[in-house]
């Protein structure tokens, strides 16, 4: 059960270091920046050998410098360097690895590489092909939630093409709705209606912007819940059995993208009944591995279902601080065939955690801004993390995420972690690039922030010029 009170000691029932015989010698990882650095990390920890894929662009990045191997996949579209399914499967296979960790973006959630890899005899560390295609379909995953006691909000219980079954459909729920693409993440396409004149065009919108990113013009329509916050829980599951590790808040957001995520935010009770219903979620799917159940909250203070993100969450790491556990390695010993090596009551929330996504963006319009780091310095000092490839002379590449540096602050209270935040980000120096430095330290400072007057519309009602 989670708790907001540190303990004396730690939990003398749970075995805190790492298992000296693994099922994994040599883990390829497909992926790039700082989260393959920081699987890189928790590779050496377990004792495995970390292999990685690089495209052109990240030939002398720092997680290709820290691997143990590195295999070049060059590909004329820099993206494609780490789109290609076979590309990573004949990578795995060269080098004789155990398994695939695709971390997050690129392949993570595709299907067709953990069903590849299986045919090779290659661990996927993630989900079970089926598990992915499940939860990757938006409508069958709010099905699959439904049955396993999750709430969810009104609306359509199968793919629609229609714009007009759409629009009967969102009169039957009421305005505002929301259409979403039914193969879709990220945000992508998404499309808040608000009155029935708006509602052909927005349907034409999300449906073409949900083929061309996801080759799938299904779309559903949805309850939209106004002045409402996300909340997301953290699981891991084993097939067989999972527990969650508490809750995120993640309402600070760009374009549905968050920059800002920061926990615990719950009482207690919420917290348990919530707990409860996620891990029943996740039991009921046979989920293995990683993963994120994603919420919105009415002002009410109803919970209403959105998502499941099959993977390795950018925030996880608001987690790790807060509860000591090394989530990347346990996924890792999961796939690796370990049972879950702890129990409910042996997780427990230790004071408060705030992270700020240090993007290489123009802090007024969100705009991309890559280029070269001439001079790199990253906080540090009591309660800080951070996350972060980059380092004095890198190139920001302009075809991939704008994610520099994750800066993670930890705090007894959430007053001392917005002041160990603010003070990290005003030590920090990325000269050559735009960041959100300016904007997150205007945020630390707002007073519905300080007060947690905050939406998912939080941006929106703010100018931050």
């Amino acid at each position: 059960m989670c708790i907001d009170t540190p303990p004396d000691q730690m939990n003398s029932n749970v075995d805190y270091s790492p298992p000296r015989t693994m099922g994994f010698t040599r883990v390829l990882i497909a992926n790039r920046g700082e989260i393959a650095l920081r699987i890189i990390r928790s590779l050496r920890t377990l004792g495995i050998e970390a292999a990685i894929i690089y495209g052109r662009e990240d030939r002398s990045s720092l997680p290709v410098r820290m691997s143990d191997l590195a295999i070049p996949v060059y590909r004329d579209d820099p993206l494609l360097s780490y789109l290609d399914v076979e590309a990573v499967v004949s990578a795995a296979k060269e080098i004789d690895a155990d398994a695939v960790h695709p971390g997050y973006g690129f392949l993570a959630e595709n299907p067709l590489l953990a069903r590849r890899l299986k045919e090779e005899g290659i661990t996927f560390i993630g989900p079970s092909a089926d598990v992915l295609e499940l939860l990757g379909d938006k409508i069958q995953a709010r099905s699959a939630m439904v049955a396993a006691g999750l709430p969810v909000a009104g609306g359509s219980d199968h793919p629609i093409h229609d714009a007009a079954e759409a629009s009967l459909i969102a009169e039957d729920i009421g305005y505002p709705v929301i259409i979403k693409a039914a193969a879709g993440g990220g945000g992508i396409g998404m499309q808040v209606v608000n009155s029935r004149d708006e509602f052909d065009s927005a349907f034409r919108l999300c449906s073409s912007r949900a083929r061309s990113a996801f080759g799938d013009d299904r779309i559903f329509v949805e309850k939209y819940i106004q002045n409402a916050q996300h909340i997301e829980f953290q699981v891991l599951g084993d097939g067989k059995d999972a527990v969650h590790f508490g809750e995120r808040f993640c309402s600070i957001q760009r374009r549905h993208q968050k920059i800002l995520e920061e926990g615990p935010w719950l009482n207690s009770k919420d917290r348990s009944e919530m707990g409860r219903k996620v891990v029943e979620g996740a039991k009921s799917v046979g989920y293995s591995g990683l993963a994120t159940f994603e919420f919105l909250r009415d002002s009410d203070g109803e919970f209403y279902f959105l998502e499941v993100n099959p993977r390795v969450q950018v925030e996880h790491t608001v987690t790790e601080v807060l509860t000591g556990f090394d989530l990347v390695s346990l996924g890792i010993r999961v796939a690796a065939g370990e049972s879950l090596p702890l129990t409910q009551e042996d997780i427990v929330l230790r004071g408060h955690a705030i992270q700020a996504r240090i993007n290489a963006e123009r802090p007024g319009d969100f705009t991309p801004a890559p280029g070269r780091l001439w001079e790199c310095i990253l906080p540090s000092g009591p309660g800080l993390r951070v996350d972060s490839h980059a380092c004095s002379g890198y190139t920001m590449p302009r075809d991939f995420d704008s994610l520099l540096a994750k800066i993670i602050a930890h705090g007894r209270d959430r007053g001392e972690a917005i002041s160990r935040l603010d003070a990290a980000l005003r030590e920090t120096v990325l000269d050559g690039v735009e960041t959100l430095i300016p904007l997150h330290r205007k945020i630390l400072k707002e007073p519905d922030f300080i007060n947690r007057d905050i939406t998912i519309s939080y941006l929106d009602d703010h100018n931050f010029g």
